[in-house]
């Protein structure tokens, strides 16, 4: 049995489309760096999220200073911002630190859809 804990993906500007737009189950992106206290706050959060869902949708991270174009792309303005995607649309936007209940609510019906 492996014990190791499921982790979020590190998503770059190179394989944003891949990893995120062209996966079949929900995709939850936080868009972070590492400067950012409110963002260091959520990652527990994020990484829970991580287990809670393993094998029903993917959990990534976006490092906004170091995937710019991807981060424009989207019109990141504020971090953390967390968007969930779905079969290659963009179905819900979360600015700011929320509760992990809105989260794991959205990925819930999103996977269930």
């Amino acid at each position: 049995m492996n014990d190791a804990r499921n982790q979020p993906v590190a998503v770059t500007d190179s394989n944003f489309d891949d990893e995120v737009l062209k996966s079949e189950q929900p995709v939850l992106v936080d868009f972070w760096a590492e400067w950012c206290a409110p963002c260091r706050a959520l990652g527990p959060v994020i990484d829970s999220l991580s287990d809670d869902f393993a094998g029903r949708a993917r959990i990534a991270k976006v490092d906004v200073d170091a995937n710019q174009a991807i981060a424009a792309r989207y019109g990141i303005r504020s971090i953390p911002t967390v968007m969930l995607f779905h079969k290659g649309q963009l179905v819900d936007t979360f600015v700011g630190v929320r509760p992990k209940g809105d989260y794991s609510a959205a990925l819930e019906k999103t996977a269930l859809a």
